[in-house]
């Protein structure tokens, strides 16, 4: 794993036979994804990201509650 400024570099996944990918066991240890967890998987033409859907849903209760003001 390389770290630049909070950027990681965790290495080659490979895609398996059912389209299933391994998280590197650091990144899973440096976002704390545990199994069971649910990701929700962004993209766009330049690649993907994942992020941890507890991480999302705060953010849209953040966006709420500024409109309920």
């Amino acid at each position: 794993m390389q770290e630049t400024d909070g950027k990681y570099i965790f290495g080659v996944v490979k895609v398996g036979d059912k389209g299933q990918i391994v998280i590197p066991r650091e990144a899973r240890k440096v976002y704390d994804i545990k199994p069971g967890d649910a990701l929700l998987l962004l993209g766009d033409q330049k690649g993907m990201a994942l992020l941890k859907t507890e991480i999302f849903q705060n953010a849209i209760d953040q966006v709420m509650e500024g409109l309920s003001k």
